[in-house]
């Protein structure tokens, strides 16, 4: 098999940019208006399934049968929750940082229940980068518990990339994308409507933001999900990381620790190096 297409490489670069623009504009949220994360996480959802809800394929409402499409969405609920926690404690880049266990997550996953071709030579890159990880979660070390929640994060959002391949087959990527969105946010709609904040305009701006930059973020993973197999694809996720430096220094005034550079670093690298692997 040959290398990942020039496509699917750029889908994956934008998709995986925009999400951490949409986490910063809810740590934006968090941190500096005193929003309450779950609400940051309800939102986004709420107002992301609007924004789909009129491009919707027939037969979208039919897939909410499905046990599957429940799961993946409640995955990808309890993953957001835990990275607004985690943004509102820790620097961005830091969070981005430890949710990276999620590529080895979706990896281990992918090869045990979606019988997924593996090579010893990506195998051993995406554990270099689970050591990356580790050097910026540091266990054992004064970390904050924002980056355990981070890691948390990213376990969930391992088990939902395998399980985005794992249903792709069962409608459209508009069509899932809803569904994770609607279910999401039906889900978290009881604690989220109780922390609605006073509706600003920075707030109201911000909000939309986030939930705009979160729907087209996941939509185009879906895409590339649609064109590559989840354990060729799982690198390609640490591309989310350059973006998270660049928006936590632009937004934030914060620049990695040493320690922490160096295990950015190590993950980048063994995801790059993963991806430009011939099977």
């Amino acid at each position: 098999m040959s290398k990942l297409s020039t496509q699917s490489i750029l889908i994956m670069f934008v998709a995986m940019s925009m999400i951490p623009a949409g986490d910063t504009a809810g740590k934006l949220l968090s941190w500096g208006l005193g929003a309450h994360p779950i609400y940051v996480s309800w939102s986004r959802f709420f107002i992301g399934a609007l924004m789909v809800l009129p491009f919707i394929p027939k037969g979208t409402w039919a897939l909410l049968k499905d046990i599957r499409v429940w799961g993946r969405a409640l995955l990808m609920a309890t993953g957001l929750s835990c990275i607004q926690m985690a943004l509102s404690l820790e620097p961005i880049a830091d969070v981005f940082a430890a949710f990276f266990i999620g590529p080895l997550v979706s990896y281990v996953l992918a090869t045990i229940f979606l019988r997924e071709a593996i090579t010893w030579q990506r195998t051993a890159l995406i554990i270099l980068g689970f050591i990356g990880v580790l050097i910026v979660v540091r266990p054992g070390s004064d970390a904050g518990v924002g980056l355990l929640w981070a890691v948390a994060a990213g376990t969930c959002y391992g088990a939902f990339l395998t399980a985005s391949r794992w249903i792709a087959h069962l409608g459209t990527p508009i069509g899932l994308t809803f569904t994770q969105l609607f279910i999401s946010a039906l889900v978290l709609a009881p604690i989220g409507a109780m922390n609605i904040p006073t509706l600003t305009g920075e707030i109201m701006w911000l909000t939309t933001l986030s939930a705009l930059f979160s729907m087209l973020g996941n939509l185009l993973l879906l895409y590339a999900y649609k064109t590559a197999p989840a354990t060729r694809l799982a690198p390609l996720v640490y591309f989310q990381l350059l973006a998270a430096v660049i928006l936590g220094w632009v937004f934030f005034d914060t620049w990695p620790a040493m320690v922490t550079w160096v295990g950015l670093l190590i993950v980048m690298g063994a995801g790059i190096t993963s991806a430009r692997l011939r099977a």
